[in-house]
């Protein structure tokens, strides 16, 4: 298959998302869980995972999942006819991923179109919520300049109650490594 999901691309998405083992309110007050997982992604969040935390393992499967069968197919689809690298097809992923905008991204059409630079400046045009932007210059300097941010961690947060919303104040970083290897098989 071209642009196979490798540990890496999905640790570079990870460390984008963090993990929370139970449902959470995102900054937009939806209600999220795992890897950035929404009821919009088609695999329902709420009120199944409320006050339900599960294992990291699962955690990663259903990520994996729906990275692979919902967003990975609308990347490939989009960058139809046009070879990419593991770190575009990573960065092209991450921002869909967050964005669900591949389709309709003028960074890829301009990319596609042979100018790159146009490109580089426009999928910094995806910056809302703010908060946003250094995720989307970490996806610039991965598909235009194959720079990777990604470690062997990531981020697992625990759910302040009764706000349900990330304590940031209590991250800790984890090693998915072997959990990813073992779950994306070659």
């Amino acid at each position: 298959m071209a642009n196979p999901i490798t540990p890496r691309i999905a640790r570079e998405l990870i460390q984008h998302e963090g993990i929370v083992r139970e449902a959470y309110r995102d900054s937009e007050d939806v209600w999220t869980w795992g890897i950035g997982v929404t009821n919009a992604s088609g695999h329902e969040v709420h009120p199944r995972y409320k006050d339900n935390p599960q294992t990291l393992r699962f955690c990663l499967q259903v990520y994996l999942e729906l990275l692979e069968q919902r967003y990975a197919v609308a990347v490939r689809a989009a960058f139809d006819g046009h070879a990419l690298t593991e770190e575009q097809f990573g960065a092209a992923l991450s921002f869909h991923y967050n964005t669900g905008g591949i389709g309709r991204a003028a960074w890829v059409r301009s990319w596609k179109a042979g100018k790159v630079a146009q490109a580089k400046a426009q999928i910094l045009n995806w910056k809302k919520p703010p908060a946003v932007l250094p995720r989307r210059r970490k996806e610039q300097a991965l598909f235009f300049d194959g720079t990777w941010s990604a470690g062997a961690t990531a981020t697992e947060w625990p759910v302040r109650k009764p706000s349900y919303k990330p304590d940031f104040a209590n991250g800790i970083a984890i090693d998915i490594r072997d959990e990813l290897e073992d779950l994306i098989k070659d």
